[in-house]
């Protein structure tokens, strides 16, 4: 019988260095290893440095760290995991999407068609590799009932991430691996599953008022950037 061993892998969480997260990475790192989670990826909001800072120091902590990143495009947000450098911001999202596989990584659609939380939309949403189709912070589970649905139809790898800002979260949406007779198991053996499409998904929604804050705080920052651009984006943004 072949020997299975099993990663659970969140690949989408935000440390202090995003501007809207809050923790430092060892305690993040501390907390993924304390409840259960074998691997993470910190994905900050255009910014690259401390993830990589938590890869290197993952192993420490018993966990595979896979280094991520969750940029700014025209068209919405992207994650790129297993990638060093980070692309330039603010791009067309295929062109994002090419910057992170000539990288060596993985391009993701994290929370698609979420526009108050910068989720690319369906009409932009031409190529990827993977989608996150569980993200933890919904009311009602329709946008991730709809990533699910456009993910199986056009035959994307389907991921799920808690986008967790504070360890509260952390881990409440996972990603599932399993591995079978692999002697070792590193970020590139993570990525090429995810490619393969060899993950399940797995993940609760955060707690009511914790979603309704979160909320509330993205349309205050789009709020925000509609006020400083042109009309034509404003349509862009809606």
């Amino acid at each position: 019988m072949a020997d299975e061993t099993v990663v659970r892998f969140d690949p989408h969480v935000h440390s202090a260095a995003s501007h809207d997260g809050t923790e430092p990475v060892a305690r993040i790192l501390q907390h993924a290893r304390d409840i259960g989670l074998d691997a993470i990826a910190i994905t900050d909001h255009d910014t690259i440095e401390r993830s990589r800072s938590a890869a290197a120091l993952a192993p420490k902590y018993g966990l595979i760290g896979v280094p991520g990143v969750e940029i700014s495009t025209r068209d919405g947000h992207l994650i790129g995991l297993g990638i060093e450098t980070m692309p330039e911001p603010n791009r067309p999202f295929f062109s994002t999407v090419q910057a992170i596989r000539d990288r060596g990584g993985v391009a993701v659609a994290p929370h698609p068609f979420q526009r108050i939380r910068h989720g690319v939309s369906k009409r932009s949403l031409t190529d990827c590799d993977a989608v996150e189709v569980y993200n933890s912070w919904l009311f009602t589970g329709y946008r991730n009932r709809r990533a699910r649905t456009f993910a199986q139809r056009r035959s994307y790898p389907a991921l799920a991430g808690s986008d967790a800002h504070s360890i509260l979260t952390i881990g409440r949406a996972y990603t599932e691996i399993a591995f079978e007779n692999a002697p070792e198991i590193d970020a590139e053996a993570i990525l090429d599953a995810i490619t393969d499409g060899a993950v399940s998904v797995h993940g609760r929604r955060a707690p009511f008022h914790r979603s309704v804050g979160h909320y509330i705080r993205g349309a205050c920052r789009k709020t925000a950037t509609i006020t400083r651009t042109t009309p034509s984006r404003i349509l862009e943004l809606l």
